[in-house]
Order: structure tokens, then sequence, then C-alpha cells
């Protein structure tokens, strides 16, 4: 299937890192976390990758015009540098459309600029470009698939505890809760579409609010549940827990590791 990745946004929650790189060419290990979302999808043999470019779209296509392969993966290098044999080419098969949609747009004005490249799919995915899970795609396809719904969302709990306060308008406080003791779900992206959204979409709108309106109140929105491990890399707290798990070897949204290890990602922490 295509996957639409949406790479456009301003990021200014994370600008402290820096003004001269857009959010998802910000590196965790030797790789933009842009390619970290990529990879997942590709484990799972998705490998048709629509960008949705905006913000400094000229550093992402910089990126896959310039960049070389033996940077991501194991080689055996021979001839001084001039002969490169890749140990791993999972990557090989991959197509990346770039797109550049432009620098203002919101989340849906971007899908429907890309409209017209998946308008013939029997359904297709699309994701923010900066947000990582150990969800497993195949079930949660099947599952979306059987629905018969438009689209669907991955739902996942917040990834941080909040402290919810129940006050009466005297100031009374009824009730005083943490998150995790209730029944709480964010929208954490990895959507799947069929054709049939921008049914749901005018131009201008912001994609989960009116669309998804239109299609709850027709009952074709899904949410698939996920209790595993999922973080979005909204700030620059964001980004060190998460280089912090890849330079300890911890990536639960890397399938193929994950398999290896016989780590299925439950028992990651959220903080």
């Amino acid at each position: 299937m295509k996957v639409v990745l949406f790479c456009g946004g301003l990021g200014t929650r994370i600008r402290d890192y820096s003004e001269a790189v857009p959010k998802p060419m910000i590196p965790l290990g030797p790789q933009p976390i842009m390619r970290h979302v990529m990879q997942y999808y590709s484990d799972y043999g998705h490998e048709d990758f629509i960008l949705c470019l905006g913000y400094k779209a000229n550093v992402v296509k910089d990126f896959f015009l310039n960049s070389r392969p033996q940077m991501f993966a194991d080689c055996v290098v021979t001839g001084d540098g001039r002969d490169v044999r890749l140990l791993d080419d999972s990557h090989k098969g991959w197509q990346v459309t770039l797109i550049d949609t432009g620098i203002w747009r919101n989340i849906g004005e971007r899908l429907w600029a890309a409209r017209d490249l998946v308008r013939d799919e029997d359904m297709f995915l699309a994701n923010y470009s900066d947000g990582l899970t150990d969800v497993d795609l195949d079930d949660m396809e099947r599952k979306f698939r059987a629905s018969g719904k438009v689209a669907c969302f991955l739902a996942v709990p917040p990834p941080v505890t909040y402290h919810f306060a129940d006050i009466a308008e005297d100031g009374h406080v009824r009730e005083f809760r943490s998150s995790t003791s209730s029944d709480i779900w964010i929208n954490g992206g990895y959507f799947m579409f069929r054709p049939e959204i921008f049914d749901f979409m005018r131009e201008g709108e912001e994609l989960v609010l009116e669309p998804f309106r239109r299609l709850i109140e027709a009952d074709m929105l899904m949410a698939y549940k996920h209790n595993g491990f999922w973080r979005a890399m909204d700030t620059l707290r964001d980004w060190q827990v998460l280089e912090d798990m890849v330079e300890k070897g911890n990536m639960p949204w890397n399938r193929q590791m994950r398999e290896r290890s016989g780590h299925t990602g439950l028992a990651v922490a959220r903080s």
C-alpha cells in the first residue's frame, strides 16, 4: 500500500534542537526519525511512500537525492571505498515521491494535495513523520478492512501522566485522579484510509476536526486501541528519551530487531 507521510510542519516546539533541520530530519542515532518511521512501514511490506513536504523541503529532498544507503546499513567496502556491497538492502525497493505541499498548510491540506496520487488505491496509509510505535500493523489492517469503515486511527493512552481534577462551581474538589486510571485515549496517527475519505473533506480543513466529525456522524471512523509502545517527538525532551533508547539498542518500533530479541515492546515505560 502507499504510505503518505506529512513532513511539512514547522515543528515550533522542538526548534531548540536546530533552526536548520526540519523535525522529520532530526536524527535518532545515525538516521533521521522520518527514516525510522519509513523502515517501520517497510518491515510490514509497504515501500511506496509519498512525502508531503513544506518547511525546509530542500533539506528532505537533499537527503533522498544525495544520501548513500551504506550510511544506514552494514556493508563490505573494498577498493578504498570504490566498491561497496550492502549486507542489508531491505530498503532497496523503496519508491519515494516528493511533493512540495507548501509551508503553511495543515495536515488536511497536505493530504488533499496528494489526493490524485492515492485515489485509485483500494486503501492507503498516512501518518505524521515524527511518531514511533510497535503496533501490529497487519492486525490493524485486518480489523480495518473487516470494519467497512472509511478511516481508522491509532488510539493510544497519553504518553505522560496527567492529574485531572473534578471541580465544582464553588471550587470544591470532588475528585483528583491520574490519567492512568481513566479510559483516556489520544490520536496517535498511523491512519488507514479508503479513497472515500476525500468525500468527507473540504479544501482548507484540518484533517481530524471537520472531516473526522463528518465521519463520526456517518459512523465511518474506527479507532484501533494500542496499549504498547508509542511516542511522538514533539519536544526536545521527547527527542532525548528516544535518542537514549536508540543508544541502548531499545527500539521496539523496529520489527526486525524486536523479533530477533524476542521483545514484544509491551513493557516499554512511558515517561
